[in-house]
């Protein structure tokens, strides 16, 4: 147990500030030496990372702790609503003008968020909120910058490498791991097979992912600390980094860029269909240097998969969590199958992904790793 602990005092947690910081003094001239803009949409990834996301993650997070934390969650708020009539009605006639203004996805969402917020400042009175957003924002601050980051190299590095350089090879690794299939044949059996409705479901499952990471982000940082959820933080940062060096060496698009029958027979009413058409123009655009008016959340990195990294971070840092380790199991598993049904990443880049999920680990956790593996190995 001694060299344990040693192992854990020595072990530099916070790296991925280091790395988080060289990253972005190197952004500045960089940008400015391949002729890219040093300009940010501030406005529209504001909208889309404080409010937009943010607005699914506070929801997912409180579905996630009501499964997780029934005793401590759902028995108290049912107590409550017992006990306060008033309080019940009120907000019975919140969700009612809700569904009547809003369709009811959107309706249930911010019902779920403003019941979760009003249970937090019922619990920690007088300053609730106040000590919510001193342990959240500053993870959610440093997540945000890092992405604003990361998108500047998407721009950087497909403004010097040309974006699709090593589909063929990955393509051929794939057909060699399926005995001759590849992703796109996948894609196209389940087009013929499943209804568009199961496709959708596909969609849903896909995008979600982001829902999830915000919603570890919150669970952790609320339950676990500040300090906890920056080095969640920093593990997906970390993955992103190692994600983009790969990126710099192998370019790829995806299966769905050499596949010649994608666009003509996947569905166009998906948002997937417009997602990807649009990642094909937009890393056109950039390889043949047409000027851009500012950096947004521009992705393009096919290899390694980074909708299987942060899932996979994410099941680390809650593993102790059982019963939201059991959920986002389940759901990961669906995750990688969207993946591929989708026609996003080659089989190859879900590989890789593993590979990329277990070093931002070992970087950032590195002595919880090592606990990890001696607990495991003595049992």
């Amino acid at each position: 147990m001694r060299s344990n602990d040693c192992r854990g005092n020595g072990w530099p947690r916070d790296i991925h500030f280091w790395a988080s910081g060289i990253f972005a003094v190197a952004a500045l001239p960089l940008l400015h030496r391949f002729q890219l803009p040093i300009r940010v949409d501030w406005v529209g990834l504001g909208v889309t990372y404080w409010i937009l996301l943010a607005g699914k993650a506070i929801f997912a997070a409180t579905v996630l702790a009501l499964i997780g934390f029934p005793s401590s969650t759902l028995k108290p708020l049912v107590g409550r609503l017992r006990r306060d009539k008033v309080r019940t009605l009120l907000l019975l006639g919140y969700v009612v003008t809700l569904l009547w203004i809003l369709s009811w996805p959107s309706a249930l969402v911010l019902a779920v968020d403003t019941v979760a917020l009003l249970e937090v400042c019922e619990r920690h009175k007088p300053h609730g909120l106040l000590w919510v957003s001193a342990v959240v924002l500053p993870p959610a601050l440093y997540l945000f910058l890092g992405l604003v980051l990361v998108s500047a190299y998407n721009d950087i590095i497909l403004s010097t490498r040309f974006f699709a350089a090593y589909d063929e090879i990955f393509n051929s690794a794939d057909k060699f791991l399926l005995r001759g299939l590849s992703v796109s044949d996948l894609c196209h059996w389940a087009l013929r097979t499943f209804p568009l409705s199961m496709i959708r479901f596909m969609e849903f499952i896909y995008y979600g992912m982001f829902a999830q990471i915000g919603a570890a982000l919150l669970l952790i940082s609320i339950y676990r600390g500040r300090r906890r959820g920056l080095q969640f933080v920093g593990a997906v940062l970390t993955a992103y980094y190692l994600a983009l060096a790969l990126f710099y060496l192998w370019p790829s698009q995806g299966p769905y860029f050499l596949c010649q029958q994608h666009f003509l027979l996947f569905p166009a009413s998906l948002k997937t269909y417009a997602a990807q058409l649009g990642s094909v123009a937009g890393a056109q655009a950039l390889w043949n240097h047409v000027p851009l008016s500012r950096i947004s959340f521009d992705y393009y990195i096919a290899f390694p998969c980074m909708h299987l990294v942060q899932p996979l971070i994410v099941m680390w840092f809650v593993r102790s969590w059982k019963r939201i380790m059991i959920v986002l199991a389940a759901y990961d598993v669906l995750l990688i199958v969207a993946v591929v049904l989708l026609e996003w990443h080659y089989l190859v880049d879900i590989i890789a992904g593993f590979a990329v999920a277990g070093a931002a680990i070992a970087v950032v956790d590195g002595p919880e790793l090592w606990r990890w593996r001696v607990e495991y190995e003595s049992q």
